[in-house]
């Protein structure tokens, strides 16, 4: 079976699915992003921009630390530690700011993806472009 039939395929049971058939009824509009962000939104990206700050600066702060105290374990045990938080603190900052962006994206990925896998059919390859 070619390449291009199993992606006609695929793309051909993603439209059956409710949420693509919803997807390709709606526009591109994101209502969303013309209001004014609620505070919850800024405190979601605030703790994104926080887990960036301790994410790899924090694991380098640790090694260098380590480094002058002679002290592997600190790194080899707060590294993960730190760096393991960092990633806690992004997740509920996507939580609080990208659960309410997230389900417009999506919609608009799904749908950008069905027109453009959705050139090719079954019976013949895509065209390249």
């Amino acid at each position: 079976m070619p390449r291009w039939e199993i992606k006609a395929r695929i793309v051909a049971r993603l439209a059956r699915t409710r949420f693509a058939r919803e997807a390709m009824a709606g526009t591109a509009n994101f209502p969303s992003l013309s209001v004014k962000p609620t505070l919850r939104v800024w405190v979601g990206l605030g703790l994104i921009g926080f887990s960036y700050v301790i994410g790899w600066p924090a694991v380098g702060l640790l090694a260098l630390i380590a480094f002058h105290l002679g002290e592997s374990m600190i790194v080899a045990v707060g590294g993960p530690l730190v760096y393991g938080l960092s990633h806690l603190v992004f997740f509920a900052g996507f939580y609080l700011a990208g659960s309410h962006y997230a389900p417009f994206f999506f919609r608009w990925v799904t749908r950008k993806t069905i027109e453009k896998m959705g050139s090719c059919s079954a019976d013949e390859p895509p065209i390249r472009h």
